[in-house]
């Protein structure tokens, strides 16, 4: 019988007895992986600042072709080893790559070059360390414990996206920009146990699994590198995701290129600390709202009401900038958007993976979670670029667009949701038979 440990829990975040130790593991998992990023995205976000909106947005278009090539390359890499050493294999080749870009920054006097690249390289594993978690959580858990697990593991993130900005902000000064590499790749070797556990885990939890896998069967999932970008191009709710990324980004970018024009004026370790106080608000916000309000929303109101919220928010806060245009305004939306889409977008967006096949996951996913997604900001940085410089749009008319485009994010929401709960019911009957 549940004890009264486990009674508290289940009323919180509705965890059964047989998953504590799991969701624990999962949950550290997705918490040190987020700290460590958010140690080095107030590093990138200072640098912004010191180029103009054509060159950011050449660097985000080289970032899209490089996102294209290594998703090909993990594509191959993916068909030929091991999922046992695939996972941890990844996050110890980026934890040395933060090494070897700390390394460059003593050898080097002029650090311009290393600096682009290291914006480009974050902004690379920034989709990538993400979207390998999530796809390494939908094969170990079922549709059925996503919805009530996946809250608990969105509120994991932000806490580890509390405690990673409050490094640089505190210690930034004392510790030295390029330093705090060194901090984030100990924590992204810190994952690697945690992940040999959560293998083990998913062979105990094999009756639990819906997604049509063996899950014993941790061998080589085969196949040619490029199956990924044809299996997207192939079907049509793999393509809605696609689109709802590519709107989300074109909300998130139009929001950046705005307050990078504004903190031209300051050095950039003061850039670093409003950045990184920034991502300490957001993710604050966002604890909550994970851990009470997404599994609740997604158990009773279903998947397409809980992806829908937010975008149907952004609707009316960008109608809001367009009627008055102000700081305010706009920093509120961005805390609103980012708090969102950390607490239930994301965690509802990744439920969709649930039920598909291995190789989606682990293939087609980082093609939709980082190729889609820097494309997205490709055609958002050059579509901001035009109408701010080249029509010359203030951002009260830039609002107005972003507002349509809010709309149709809505939309695509609610047509991946109904889809998802379809097939749900579909995978729930054939069970039964």
């Amino acid at each position: 019988m549940p004890g009264p440990f486990h009674k508290l829990v289940n009323k919180l975040i509705k965890v059964e007895p047989q998953e504590i130790s799991a969701a624990l593991m999962s949950f550290l998992f997705v918490f040190t992986l987020m700290a460590a990023y958010y140690v080095l995205r107030p590093v990138r976000d200072a640098m912004s600042s010191d180029w103009t909106d054509a060159e950011l947005s050449w660097l985000w278009t080289l970032n899209f072709f490089i996102s294209a090539a290594a998703v090909l390359l993990y594509g191959f890499v993916v068909s030929r080893v091991k999922l046992r050493k695939l996972v941890p294999g990844i996050y110890i080749f980026f934890a040395t790559s933060f090494l070897l870009f700390y390394l460059a920054t003593l050898w080097f006097e002029d650090t311009v070059l290393i600096d682009k690249s290291f914006y480009v390289w974050v902004s690379f594993f920034a989709l990538f360390h993400v979207s390998v978690f999530w796809s390494f959580m939908s094969d170990i858990y079922s549709s059925g414990q996503s919805r009530r697990l996946f809250g608990l593991f969105g509120a994991g993130a932000s806490i580890g996206a509390v405690l990673g900005p409050s490094i640089p902000v505190l210690l930034g000064d004392r510790l030295g920009v390029y330093n705090l590499l060194l901090i984030a790749a100990l924590m992204l070797l810190l994952i690697v146990p945690l992940i040999f556990y959560l293998d083990k885990f998913r062979s105990r939890n094999s009756n639990e699994l819906d997604n049509h896998i063996d899950p014993v069967t941790l061998q080589t999932i085969g196949g040619e590198f490029f199956s990924g970008f044809i299996d997207f191009l192939s079907h049509r709710f793999l393509l809605g995701i696609g689109l709802f990324i590519v709107l989300y980004t074109m909300m998130s970018s139009f929001v950046y290129f705005e307050l990078k024009n504004i903190m031209v004026e300051y050095d950039r370790a003061t850039r670093s600390q409003y950045w990184g106080m920034m991502d300490l608000i957001v993710n604050t916000l966002a604890i909550f709202t994970a851990l009470f309000a997404t599994s609740r929303l997604a158990t009773k109101f279903g998947l397409a009401v809980t992806l829908a919220l937010v975008p149907v928010i952004l609707v009316f806060g960008w109608i809001a900038v367009a009627i008055a245009p102000g700081l305010a305004l706009l920093i509120g939306l961005q805390i609103t958007r980012r708090a969102g889409n950390y607490a239930i977008t994301r965690p509802g967006r990744e439920m969709l993976f649930t039920g598909v096949e291995r190789e989606t996951r682990f293939k087609t996913k980082p093609v939709i979670d980082i190729v889609v997604y820097r494309g997205g900001d490709v055609l958002a940085g050059w579509t901001y670029t035009v109408l701010a410089q080249g029509v010359g749009l203030g951002l009260g008319a830039i609002a107005v667009v972003a507002a349509l485009l809010a709309c149709l994010w809505t939309l695509v929401a609610i047509f991946l949701g109904k889809i998802y709960e379809k097939n749900n019911l579909r995978q729930q009957s054939a069970a039964r038979r």
